[in-house]
């Protein structure tokens, strides 16, 4: 797939952000206050402006207020509503902390609920597409819910749940990797299968269906080097976790390397993100002979 970075920024930040508003929900952090404010403003701006980023990627950024009519079908529509309620109860929660330095638990064990299952529910936009084999299996929306727990843990200063979390999402990765190498290939996608001319004996492609670029080429169809596949992968798990959690392990630790350890958390997540959306081997590019 085409990694477009309005997705790519989508994905990362309002994972992050859902996640701080997970973390904060279950009072961990419970600050009140000016301090609270600068929490919730920060979770805000990574969800929102996550949020906003997707749009962008839409053919009518206009009409993005339609996919709340779809809830019955879309998971997109899903998570449209699931985003709404998650920032209207954290705003109600957040708005307790900042002006009454009241911690009203309930209502935060809802948000926090509520803002796993909008990164759930947003993971099953691409993990139903049966057209991805690499999408489409257990591991993808398991992959984004760690990488939200870790990312929301490390912002929070959730320090002695942010380091193993963070070891899990690497783990985690590279099995996602390892498995979804293989899985277009188990899938029995070919292109005799894709063409229904399998009965008929081998089949290949003489020439391209047309001479030109067209939209399934520019959005579908995106073939990343094994080399250059495996660098950033390793950029990725070195940025991404190993170097945060080495950072957060120093005993000597403070507010400096743990920003240090937040930018290379980002960092490194969108090299994976990245890699999420330029791996995915979609169907379609077996009529163009890229697969």
């Amino acid at each position: 797939m085409h990694p477009a970075p309005s997705v790519i920024l989508f994905t990362t930040f309002s994972g992050l952000g859902f996640g701080m508003l997970f973390w904060l929900g279950l009072g961990m952090p419970a600050p009140t206050g000016l301090v609270a404010f600068v929490f919730f403003a920060l979770a805000y701006a990574l969800a929102v402006g996550g949020l906003i980023a997707s749009t962008f990627h839409l053919g009518h950024p206009e009409r993005a207020l339609r996919a709340f009519t779809q809830w019955r079908t879309s998971w997109l529509s899903r998570e449209a509503w699931a985003s709404v309620a998650t920032l209207m109860v954290m705003a109600a929660y957040g708005a307790g902390l900042v002006f009454a330095a009241t911690r009203i638990a309930a209502l935060g064990l809802i948000g926090a609920a509520l803002a796993m299952a909008t990164v759930a529910v947003t993971s099953m936009i691409y993990a139903q597409l049966r057209t991805v084999p690499r999408w489409h299996h257990w591991s993808t929306p398991a992959l984004l819910v760690i990488y939200s727990l870790a990312g929301g843990a490390l912002m929070t200063g959730q320090v002695r749940y942010a380091m193993p979390l963070l070891v899990l999402a690497g783990l985690a990765q590279v099995s996602a990797w390892m498995s979804g190498d293989k899985r277009l290939a188990e899938s029995g996608t070919t292109l005799a299968t894709a063409t229904g001319l399998g009965g008929r004996g081998a089949v290949r492609a003489f020439e391209p269906p047309h001479t030109g670029p067209n939209y399934l080429l520019r959005e579908m169809v995106h073939v990343v080097g094994r080399k250059h596949a495996n660098r950033l992968r390793l950029i990725g798990l070195v940025l991404g976790f190993a170097l945060p959690v080495l950072l957060l392990a120093l005993p000597f630790a403070g507010h400096w390397l743990a920003l240090a350890a937040v930018l290379s958390h980002i960092a490194g997540v969108l090299a994976t993100r990245w890699l999420f959306f330029a791996e995915a081997e979609h169907v379609v590019g077996l009529y163009y002979g890229k697969r």
